[in-house]
């Protein structure tokens, strides 16, 4: 799977690929969740300036997958992961977060963060496959308490969510330990 940053002109494919991934959560009850409008293009594009919105291309060279980042803190934040449906269970939100870990890991950053809900299996269960662990309420930032009050006030605490981190560095020791 090639991993490049996304192109301007791809930002409405990602929406689609949102749409597409989040229908999945009817099947876990939270059709409300399965409903939420994707990312704004306007919000994707600042990602995309950045330099922070990566995507997973197929063979022809279309998106199939992407990740957008941001910096806070020390580190970086992966605020959305998205591999539609048709890509899904083959690894590819897993070579995207490895990616953007060895692109933080050589910009300095010491750790990824990302929020998620808990109980979904395709969220905090295989995030900690993937070297994340769970974060304490005292661990957590003002950056990523700030992330929580906004997903909060966005209606996501009616599910069991949670904050996670993964240290960059010891990726192989922290991919075992969360087997």
């Amino acid at each position: 799977m090639r991993i490049r940053l996304a192109r301007v002109d791809e930002l409405p494919i990602l929406q689609d690929i949102e749409v597409a991934a989040g229908r999945c959560f009817r099947d876990v009850g939270m059709p409300e969740v399965a409903g939420d409008e994707p990312l704004p293009l306007a919000e994707l594009a600042r990602y995309q300036e950045a330099g922070t919105a990566w995507v997973a291309v197929d063979p022809a060279d279309r998106p199939v997958a992407y990740l957008v980042a941001v910096r806070i803190d020390a580190g970086v934040h992966v605020e959305q992961v998205s591999v539609h449906p048709d890509s899904a269970r083959r690894g590819v939100g897993r070579s995207l977060l490895d990616h953007v870990a060895a692109w933080a890991e050589a910009e300095g950053a010491p750790a990824l963060t990302l929020t998620t809900f808990e109980d979904v299996p395709w969220n905090a269960p295989y995030y900690v496959r993937c070297g994340f662990r769970r974060l304490a309420e005292a661990e957590l930032s003002p950056a990523l308490r700030a992330i929580r009050r906004r997903e909060a006030a966005h209606g996501l605490d009616r599910w069991p969510r949670v904050c996670m981190t993964r240290s960059l560095g010891d990726r192989p020791a922290a991919r075992d330990a969360g087997r």
